[in-house]
């Protein structure tokens, strides 16, 4: 299971749940669940953790019409567009922060970044419209490519399917802000007549699914979501009901940024969100530990194809994970700053155990939200024991601690981040722990990467900075 928290504007909070995919078992009593199914005959096994016997097991979706399962991932990241390359990197605990070359950074208060470097969309993008494109739509068309291609719906396929039953959602959180940015200074410097024509359509938010849509033919449900932080996992949300509700068959879900650019990076800086320590911008971005300072920016893309469990096995899909449930909530506090108690964060998350048929005492791994910020690390904690009473068999990471906060694109990110801990029951590690806050009571996976069998794994993300 996969938990997601996030906001626009002030802190609104959304979870999804991904999970080993269950396999039904009739005449048995209770639920079985299965290793991923790589086959069409998956083997099952029990959940470890179950609900207490005085408390009754939820109830799960049992209609595979309406079962969403995972069947493609594809990212761009700060470690490359290869699923594999990034989680290994992960796992090692290596950083992808560094000083920030793109612009000349030399005169702002923070130079560092978990920038892109080496990016080829070669085989994925033509010339022409490579040279046109923001890089926001560039890493959209990359992974949302490599995410059909992984879970076998190349263009070929696609030709023989119903393209009508195949959606788009892929949000981002700023949109093409270069090509905006761009324009706006054409307009200032040179007039109204030098800006190009590209500029209002290479700069709206819903560009990357429409562009994603063109280029494959997926006529299906197609729009963006913009939610800040929490983009990505919003666009999980309503894709899966959009499958749930027999709209589609399949999305193409996740989100998508490309902030580590002059206005993005200043703009944060006058937040005053970032972290500064210029010297050390490998150690910068330190989830949960005392001397933590702000968050580090990030970039990149992360999505994932979601598919109804009857059409997933009708075309003999590999199925890497499974989507619980999500829920929707809005803490009504501030802007920018999250409830100190969590409140928010925690009644997301119990609205969605509920929608997806789970018991706390199933999950035993959180992919948090960790953006290394003073408020928003101990409130996140706060929200979790609050939901969790007990935490001794939990772990939890924080991804950003190697590549930044990837603003839009961190829900898509650190989902398949969680996916990827599920398949291969490798933890990675929390880096930069060097003096924990003692409000910290979780295992956050310090620093070294662990071995743990994920039953349920929630990742999530809190609009707040």
């Amino acid at each position: 299971m996969a938990a997601f928290a996030g906001s626009s504007g002030m802190s609104l909070l959304q979870y999804n749940g991904l999970r080993p995919v269950e396999t039904m078992q009739i005449g048995c009593n209770g639920t079985k669940t299965s290793a991923f199914i790589n086959s069409p005959a998956p083997k099952s096994r029990s959940i470890r953790a179950m609900a207490s016997p005085t408390v009754a097991t939820p109830k799960r979706e049992k209609d595979p019409k309406k079962r969403v399962v995972i069947t493609g991932m594809g990212l761009v990241s700060a470690f490359g567009s290869d699923i594999d390359t990034f989680y290994n990197k992960l796992l090692e605990g290596e950083s992808g922060i560094s000083l920030i070359d793109r612009f000349d950074a030399s005169t702002f208060s923070v130079r560092f970044a978990g920038q892109i470097r080496d990016f080829s969309s070669v085989g994925y993008i033509d010339g022409k419209n490579d040279r046109r494109l923001d890089d926001c739509w560039r890493y959209c068309l990359v992974a949302g490519k490599r995410a059909l291609e992984d879970a076998n719906l190349g263009s070929d396929v696609l030709q023989t399917m119903d393209r009508s039953k195949i959606g788009v959602l892929v949000g981002s959180g700023m949109g093409g802000l270069t090509a905006f940015s761009s324009g706006v200074e054409a307009l200032i410097q040179k007039g109204f007549k030098k800006i190009t024509p590209f500029f209002i359509p290479y700069s709206i938010t819903n560009m990357g699914s429409a562009l994603l849509a063109i280029d494959t033919g997926l006529m299906g449900p197609n729009y963006s979501i913009s939610t800040a932080c929490a983009t990505a996992n919003y666009c999980f949300y309503a894709a899966a009901n959009h499958i749930r509700r027999g709209e589609a068959d399949i999305m193409v879900a996740g989100g998508t940024e490309a902030a580590v650019m002059a206005t993005g990076v200043g703009g944060f800086i006058a937040c005053r969100a970032l972290s500064q320590r210029n010297d050390e911008p490998k150690k910068a971005s330190r989830p949960w530990d005392k001397d933590r300072d702000g968050f580090v920016m990030g970039e990149g893309s992360g999505v994932l194809i979601m598919e109804s469990l009857e059409h997933a096995r009708k075309r003999g899909a590999k199925i890497v994970a499974e989507y619980l449930g999500g829920a929707i909530t809005c803490d009504a506090h501030h802007m920018t700053d999250p409830r100190s108690d969590g409140l928010g964060v925690s009644s997301c998350v119990s609205k969605s155990l509920e929608d997806a048929g789970v018991s706390p005492e199933e999950v035993n791994y959180v992919n948090a939200h960790a953006t290394s910020t003073l408020a928003g690390d101990l409130a996140e904690v706060n929200a979790i024991k609050k939901v969790f009473k007990d935490t001794s068999e939990m772990k939890m990471n924080g991804t950003k601690s190697m590549i930044g906060h990837g603003l839009g694109a961190a829900g898509g990110l650190e989902a398949i981040a969680t996916i990827k801990a599920i398949t291969t029951g490798w933890l990675h590690p929390t880096i930069n722990q060097d003096n924990l806050e003692p409000e910290v009571t979780i295992d956050t996976v310090p620093n070294v990467k662990k071995k743990h069998e994920v039953n349920v794994g929630m990742p999530f993300e809190v609009y707040n900075i």
